[in-house]
């Protein structure tokens, strides 16, 4: 392909210690590409607010690096990832990590075109950052889906309406409300990816990809990017309108439910938590009925 060696890049504010942040240049083509790579497959590289600060970081240096043309987001291990720690958000959690820096509004804001590198799970939270990357290359071996009803982790916001551009509003609904799985070949069908290829090929996939792009013009591609990204900023910012139905979600039982059932490794028990919310209601229409008629 041309390409040098991979460089870890290190030093003043360039110490990870969740990510493996890296850079490498085309001989021929002069122009480079950086790698930020979330780097704890232990835990199926999920995130917490340690993790998207650390992306930040990362981000705003290889957009500010005249080198870089291309930004490649993968994790490391068996798995692209798995979503946001279920432990992390069960805790309270969840806001500041979608609001301090929201990893899809990294890649929104970002000015250089970013390609997904997935392989395995790439779930929930790793799933729609992928989708909100220009360009998803998988591995055969690649599943996607959302999960956030199923451990009670409500989401909002841009990234979740802009999947109906990506894949149709029908198809959109059905990931997020219905948590399916879906198989790489699938996802390139409904549009979710670009084109899948053998495990052992994805990284040559990648940089395939990554030359054709960096033998265009950059600026051309920083407008373009910006044109498509346009479409994402229509929609209401992450937690607007799951603040309206539910300001104290993650305190209520259905809240804390999801959670503790995936901790537990047990199926939810959503329903049993509305019967008992219903039954409540029922006995305290009753008392004040009864309390009325005195």
């Amino acid at each position: 392909m041309g390409f040098s060696e991979w460089k870890s890049v290190e030093g003043e504010g360039m110490d990870f210690e969740e990510l493996l942040y890296e850079k490498k240049h085309h001989d021929e083509l002069g122009g480079g590409i950086a790698r930020i790579t979330i780097n704890k497959p232990e835990t199926m590289n999920v995130m917490t607010l340690a993790t998207t600060a650390e992306m930040f970081r990362a981000f705003y240096d290889a957009n500010h690096d005249p080198s870089i043309g291309v930004i490649i987001v993968a994790g490391a291990g068996d798995h692209f990832g798995a979503g946001g720690d279920v432990e992390w958000e069960k805790w309270g959690l969840r806001d500041a990590f979608y609001f301090s820096y929201p990893h899809n509004r990294l890649i929104r804001s970002s000015r250089k075109p970013i390609v997904a590198q997935v392989q395995g799970y790439c779930l929930a939270g790793h799933n729609h950052m992928a989708y909100c990357c220009d360009f998803t290359i998988a591995a055969d071996d690649a599943i996607f889906g959302q999960a956030g009803p199923k451990v009670s982790s409500p989401a909002d916001g841009f990234f979740v309406p802009y999947l109906t551009k990506v894949v149709g509003a029908k198809k959109a609904r059905e990931m997020w409300m219905m948590c399916r799985r879906y198989t790489a070949l699938e996802c390139e069908q409904m549009g979710l990816v670009n084109t899948v290829v053998p495990r052992e090929r994805l990284e040559a996939e990648v940089d395939q990809w990554c030359s054709e792009l960096l033998s265009v013009s950059p600026g051309c591609l920083e407008i373009l990017k910006a044109s498509f990204d346009q479409e994402m900023d229509g929609y209401q910012e992450m937690g607007v309108i799951s603040s309206n139905f539910y300001p104290d979600w993650f305190d209520m039982p259905e809240g804390k439910e999801g959670g503790a059932a995936f901790g537990e490794r047990r199926n939810p028990r959503f329903w049993e938590l509305r019967e008992r919310e219903a039954k409540t209601r029922e006995e305290l229409i009753a008392k004040y009925e009864e309390e009325s008629k005195k």
